[in-house]
């Protein structure tokens, strides 16, 4: 059986996700059809991950729509590489990534999402399908360390 293909070191590298640009657009944000438009333009800003790398080894379970998920420890740092077929899933993975991309083992293990979801205003905002998707990837993350 061969093992599904991965992502080199410089893809993981040249995702530029950063949390501390990202959190005013929603803070600022008057109401729930801006943060849902900010949404979209953080997917925008991920890139597409090539169809080699849309293979079932990398989906993760428990996301309605196909997701696919990759990672890479470099120096002590863990860096995620992911995408999905769904707009919205897509932005709501770009805002996942950049808290966590670039963080070390404690830093994922005490990741917040539920916290990290409350400071974004999104807690609420989410049907029943995408939260459970989007703690499914939160689960993944934190699976690596």
């Amino acid at each position: 059986m061969s093992q599904a293909p991965s992502p080199g070191k410089e893809q993981f590298l040249a995702l530029k996700l950063d949390i501390n640009k990202i959190l005013p657009l929603f803070k600022d944000a008057g109401n729930w059809q801006e943060r849902y438009r900010q949404i979209m333009l953080q997917g925008k800003s991920l890139p597409t991950l090539d169809d080699n790398y849309r293979v079932e080894p990398a989906q993760v379970r428990g996301c309605e729509s196909n997701a696919w998920l990759y990672h890479s420890q470099i120096d002590g740092k863990h860096y995620f590489l992911a995408d999905s077929d769904a707009r919205v899933v897509k932005g709501l993975i770009a805002l996942l990534l950049a808290a966590c991309n670039g963080k070390s083992d404690d830093e994922i293990r005490s990741f917040d999402i539920e916290g990290y979801f409350d400071e974004l205003g999104l807690t609420g905002q989410l049907s029943p399908s995408r939260t459970n998707g989007l703690f499914a990837l939160a689960k993944a993350i934190k699976a690596v360390v």
